[in-house]
């Protein structure tokens, strides 16, 4: 029997703290449909076991990427490296609708619309991605300037985002892959794979993000922010944001809220990191004492790393 899921990607325990955040926010705002985390062979023991203790369903996948002579990440970006991974979503049988959530999210307001929204079979949809580099990056694209950005577009929190055509910037037909609305098939992800197999890469700073972009360019629908809403935008976009439409915060970026609690010195995300935390001490308090603990001292480990 074909069904709806959220589904997002645990390959290392180090993001197990956002992928159960995720997992309880979803239940949090009340979504009918739930968290399926797909796992690969690399996931630590340890990790399985926290989920199957909080009755999470898992996935088992293989693990995907391209040859190392197609492809290399930036050094800054080495946490990408695995990220094609989450292109197997495109494979899952026994679903008719995904939505593939990154596990550095934090659910604010109930989405299961994105359930529902029309799609054609080959059709996906997701939020624009921020063209700003306002951290000024070399390995960055350099059309990436704030004029060429669709969040730049958008003026208040309502509006719609703009739609790609021909004449629109280059970074129009982009999207952030935090956020995606699929419909698997076995046609549909054979083709992803073929595409990554074949395809020159070498110019995809954004791996899966990059590939989806330009293997979907003209045919994917854009969401508004709030259901990808990138905490940088908060900041970069102030025209856009409003704390209380934002249904999904994405923790872009190398640092997530659970590397440490209390930052050593005030910095511009620790607003939006609060809320992960406040979500985090309300799930462990609901969790049994054994899986508290086991959580607790998880976060603790990864934040000594």
């Amino acid at each position: 029997m074909s069904r709806k899921a959220y589904v997002t990607l645990l390959t290392k325990k180090t993001y197990l703290p956002g992928a159960l955040v995720l997992w309880h926010g979803l239940k949090s705002v009340g979504s009918k449909y739930p968290l399926v985390i797909m796992v690969t062979a690399a996931l630590e023991d340890e990790a399985k076991d926290i989920l199957q203790k909080c009755g999470i369903e898992t996935y088992a996948i293989d693990g995907l990427m391209p040859d190392d002579s197609k492809h290399s990440v930036a050094e800054h970006d080495g946490r990408f490296k695995d990220t094609w991974t989450k292109l197997r979503a495109f494979e899952l049988k026994g679903f008719e609708r995904v939505v593939l959530l990154d596990a550095d999210m934090v659910i604010r307001r109930n989405m299961d619309d994105l359930m529902e929204m029309p799609l054609a079979p080959d059709e996906i949809a997701a939020a624009h991605v921020c063209a700003c580099n306002p951290m000024k990056l070399v390995h960055y694209p350099a059309d990436w300037i704030p004029p060429n950005c669709a969040h730049t577009a958008v003026k208040s929190p309502l509006d719609l985002p703009p739609v790609w055509s021909p004449t629109s910037p280059r970074p129009y037909s982009q999207l952030n892959s935090g956020t995606v609305v699929l419909n698997p098939s076995p046609a549909l992800g054979e083709a992803i794979v073929h595409y990554l197999n074949t395809e020159n890469l070498e110019s995809f700073a954004f791996p899966d993000q990059d590939l989806l972009s330009a293997f979907f360019k003209g045919n994917w629908k854009p969401l508004p922010w709030y259901y990808n809403a990138l905490k940088t935008l908060r900041g970069i976009h102030p025209q856009l944001w409003s704390d209380d439409e934002v249904r999904c915060l994405h923790y872009i970026l190398k640092e997530k809220p659970w590397d440490a609690r209390n930052s050593v010195s005030p910095g511009p995300f620790d607003a939006v990191n609060v809320w992960w935390w406040d979500d985090f001490d309300v799930m462990c308090q609901e969790l049994d004492s054994d899986s508290w603990a086991e959580v607790r001292s998880l976060v603790d480990t990864v934040k000594g790393k």
